[in-house]
């Protein structure tokens, strides 16, 4: 005798409900993203993410293991698209201003990239998580040390190449994560856009007159 009633199904081990959900791994990724642009890191958790791409948090789990892989995966994706072939010619000064544009194109379209590694990846306890965000920082100093060599004809005066990115990097990085209180020591509806414009030229004129050999 049937009663008509089904018997529940008890879903096994494994993929949770991506085919049904149609989220997969990159659209969780492209979700941590977004996020950062946002949020700080400590609260992009792995229940926000699967949120912000209506999913369940389970995949998190299943695509990445846990939410620092996740992170470092998005930290090794925008570094991915970040990261250009060293200079091989040109005038010093105008490769130096170039490889500072690119710090502040890379810092805004990862407005917290840099919190990213210093509070998350850096104390990450995975050993190879640590040993290739290392080896990804390092780039920029290769590329100084680099812009250095072409120099033949002294153009610029020696610097450190960890001093420069340091700089560079703390420089545009603050106008990105610290906007509140920049938009607090400006005019009201004063265009942050066109600020942060003028500012990275500013920053540009700065670094690459005081570098240059007088």
């Amino acid at each position: 005798m049937t009663t008509g009633r089904k018997k529940a199904v008890r879903r096994g081990k494994g993929r949770p409900t991506a085919s049904e959900s149609g989220v997969g791994r990159d659209a969780l990724i492209s979700a941590a993203r977004d996020l950062l642009q946002e949020l700080p890191p400590a609260q992009v958790t792995s229940t926000a993410v699967a949120r912000r791409a209506n999913a369940d948090p389970a995949l998190v789990r299943y695509y990445f293991g846990n939410r620092e892989n996740l992170l470092f995966e998005v930290a090794k994706q925008i570094g991915a698209e970040a990261n250009r072939p060293p200079p091989a010619e040109g005038d010093p000064s105008e490769l130096l201003a170039d490889m500072i544009h690119n710090t502040f194109r890379f810092t805004r379209s990862a407005k917290h990239m840099q919190r990213l590694m210093i509070e998350e990846l850096d104390s990450a306890s995975s050993a190879e998580v640590r040993e290739k965000m290392r080896e990804w920082n390092r780039q920029p100093l290769s590329d100084y040390a680099r812009l250095q060599e072409l120099d033949g004809e002294g153009k610029l005066r020696e610097f450190d190449p960890l001093f420069m990115h340091l700089a560079v990097i703390g420089i545009s990085d603050f106008f990105a994560s610290g906007a509140p209180l920049v938009e607090l020591l400006v005019p009201p509806g004063t265009d942050m856009t066109e600020l942060g414009r003028q500012y990275e030229d500013f920053v540009i004129r700065l670094l690459t007159d005081g570098v240059r050999e007088r």
